[in-house]
Formats: structure tokens, C-alpha cells, sequence
């Protein structure tokens, strides 16, 4: 199994990652393995966790897919407990599950007069069902796993929770007005834990992934023909080093945050890993 890019050591940690059959969270799963954690993959689609959980098994590593659904706290319970009779007590929550959904944004990016009545989704016809997804799905999606695995660490010190934001969080995007304010609750409630749980063993960090093409906005950055969309030249344009993030790039403030020798004093932080966005000012 190859190195990973800290030589942070998790031997005998146990991880788990919700969301963990989409891109950036199976990436996150693949990372604590190669660290030599025993990770627990968790996603509502068991075969995507699964698919996974064995490619990491086949490098060597320890890991195995669950059936979980964030929404739903005696799920979350249940999986924690099947999670620890399989691998113990979990030390690292990386609380990946999360997303837009396309009830839940606009059109256009600004108002136009006549947009009430024309045939475009505007802020006036967005979704009630969809907004409340998109929230529960973000917020509740975060909070449940955590209640369900928080309460094996408490009491056990070196245990870490890692939430995933968002650029989003800090300055919100056009046309996602509900994931944008969502992902500002997760910078927010990685705040309000941190300090809940100071005294208790548990360092609650979050990262703040800035542009990356996933499938989950593949709509927004690329048209049918695989041409950028308009939204792709604004981001990359306000991007200074003018390019989307690889998910390998992620890694580096993973094992930073996660390691309690290096990051022993860091918590409540919320590190963007976004190319210098936040840093840019368009001129």
C-alpha cells in the first residue's frame, strides 16, 4: 500500500466516512487506509461504499462498506454499533455525506424584471421540498452520524471529527442559495462543537474544498458535449491558479487535521483548500 503524503501513522485508529461512495469521500476513506486506519465506508448506495471499501482491501488496507442513511438517527445508531463490533470504537468521523439538489436553485444568477412569470426558474419558484432536502441532507446529515459515533469517543482523547464544508460557506454562489447557506450551518456547527466537545477528547476540524469536477455539478460546469459551461470560465477566471483541484489535493489537510501530533492545538478551524479563491479579489 503506498505511503501517504504526511507519513502520518493511524495504525490502529478506526475511521469512518459517510458519503463515502462519491469521489471526494472515497478518496478520504482511501487516505486514512493508507495510513493505516480501518475504515469504515457509509453511504445509502452499499454497493458504490462496497466497490470501494474493496479497492482499498485489495492495496493492502482494512475496510468495509455500510448501508447508511444520514437522515435517519436510529440508522445512524444502528450502523455505529454494527461499525464497532466490527472494527472497535471509532477514533475518526469524516462526515462527507452532503449535496445539492437541482430543486433547489435558480435559473439565472440575477433577477431579471418578467422572471416571475416567464418560463425560468426563479428565486420565487424554488422548491420548498427541495430547499429542506437540501438542508436536512447537509446539516441533519452531519449532525446524526455525529451524535451516533461521537458518543465512542468521548472520554478517549486523540479523537478527531472532520466535517466537510465549503467555499460556499464563506461567500455564497449564485443560483444554490440552499447549499450555500447549508454549508455556512456546517462552518458554523463545526465551531459550536469544537467547543462543546474541548474538554472531552475530540478535536472538530472542517475542510472547505474549493472548485472540484465531480459528478455531483457536472451539470453546472460542463455542457452535454463536454465544453466548460459559462459558470466553469467565471470559477476558473476567479480562481488565481486557474484550475479545478484534484481530489489527491485534499489529502495533505486530511492527515494534517487528523493527526494529534501535529495538529494536537488545532480546533475549530475551517481550511479552504480552494487555489486561492477566497484570496482573490477579481482584480
Amino acid at each position: 500500500m503506498e505511503k501517504n503524503v504526511l507519513n502520518t501513522d493511524l495504525s490502529g485508529k478506526v475511521a469512518v466516512v459517510t458519503g463515502a461512495g462519491g469521489v471526494l469521500c472515497s478518496g478520504f476513506a482511501r487516505t486514512l487506509a493508507r495510513a493505516g486506519a480501518k475504515v469504515a465506508l457509509l453511504d445509502l448506495n452499499l454497493e458504490a461504499a462496497q466497490k470501494f471499501a474493496d479497492e482499498i482491501n485489495q492495496e493492502g488496507g482494512i475496510a468495509k462498506g455500510y448501508k447508511c442513511n444520514v437522515l435517519e438517527k436510529e440508522n445512524c445508531l444502528a450502523t455505529a454499533e454494527e461499525v464497532e463490533k466490527d472494527f472497535g470504537p471509532c477514533d475518526i468521523l469524516v462526515n462527507g455525506a452532503g449535496g445539492n439538489n437541482p430543486r433547489a436553485q435558480t435559473d439565472k444568477e440575477y433577477y431579471e424584471p418578467g422572471d416571475i412569470d416567464a418560463d425560468t426558474v426563479s428565486f420565487f419558484d424554488l422548491d420548498e421540498s427541495g430547499v429542506d432536502f437540501v438542508f436536512r441532507l447537509n446539516f441533519l446529515g452531519t449532525l446524526l452520524p455525529t451524535q451516533a459515533f461521537a458518543r465512542q469517543m468521548v472520554g478517549r482523547e486523540g479523537c478527531n471529527i472532520i466535517n466537510i464544508s465549503s467555499m460556499n460557506g464563506f461567500t455564497p454562489l449564485t443560483k444554490i442559495p440552499a447549499y450555500s447557506g447549508a454549508k455556512a450551518a456546517i462552518s458554523n456547527f463545526t465551531q459550536w462543537l469544537a467547543v462543546h466537545f474541548s474538554r472531552a477528547g475530540i478535536r472538530v476540524n472542517a475542510i472547505a474544498p474549493g472548485f472540484f469536477s465531480t459528478k455531483q455539478n457536472a451539470k453546472l460546469l460542463w455542457n452535454e458535449d463536454g465544453t466548460p459551461t459559462a459558470r466553469t470560465g467565471k470559477i476558473l477566471a476567479a480562481t488565481p491558479m486557474g484550475r479545478f483541484g484534484e481530489p489527491k489535493e485534499l489529502d495533505g489537510a486530511l492527515l494534517y487535521l487528523v493527526n494529534n501530533e501535529a495538529a494536537g492545538f488545532v480546533t475549530g478551524v475551517v481550511l479552504p483548500i480552494d487555489g486561492g479563491f477566497q484570496a482573490y479579489s477579481g482584480v
